[in-house]
């Protein structure tokens, strides 16, 4: 691991990397522990705070341009603003199985699946975890082992969650 490519990054960038880092280890901490604790809502919404920061920071960062500023992966912030939203709407209407599926939707779609597009060669964290010159099979095993392992606990936790709307 060599963290120069990320401290001589643009600020945008450093932002956005540490706000993505804290809200994939927050977000699973938040998945996996008990719900509707206050402390469960207290990491929950900075949680949204962090992946906001992620989104926003996102729309300063055009070093790849294929539409005016933006390129492909910019969708995803509208993703994570809807997603957000969504969420945040539901719960307040007490609807917690829509608020569960948002957010879990919003950890697994916008934040790893987006987090596995920075593993391709030629990207920045793939510098910063494999080297600059480490070629395809680190970036294409890690972003297929995150794949993998983030579908079987998202299948999980969906499976858990028609288990529990059941007994309800």
């Amino acid at each position: 691991m060599n963290l120069t490519p990320l401290a001589t990054a643009p600020l945008a960038v450093q932002i956005h990397a540490v706000a993505a880092i804290g809200a994939l280890v927050l977000g699973a901490l938040v998945l996996f522990r008990r719900k509707g604790t206050p402390l469960h809502r207290l990491m929950g919404r900075l949680w949204v705070v962090l992946m906001l920061v992620v989104a926003t920071s996102a729309l300063f960062i055009n070093e790849i341009r294929l539409i005016g500023p933006f390129s492909p992966i910019h969708l995803f912030v509208v993703v994570t603003y809807v997603g957000v939203a969504r969420g945040i709407y539901t719960i307040r209407r007490r609807r917690v199985a829509e608020h569960r599926a948002a957010m879990q939707g919003l950890y697994f779609f916008s934040l790893v699946l987006a987090g596995c597009f920075t593993l391709l060669p030629g990207r920045r964290m793939a510098a910063v975890l494999f080297g600059a010159e480490a070629g395809w099979t680190p970036s294409l095993v890690a972003i297929a082992l995150g794949l993998v392992v983030s579908a079987a606990i998202y299948m999980r936790l969906q499976a858990r969650a028609r288990r529990v709307g059941a007994r309800v």
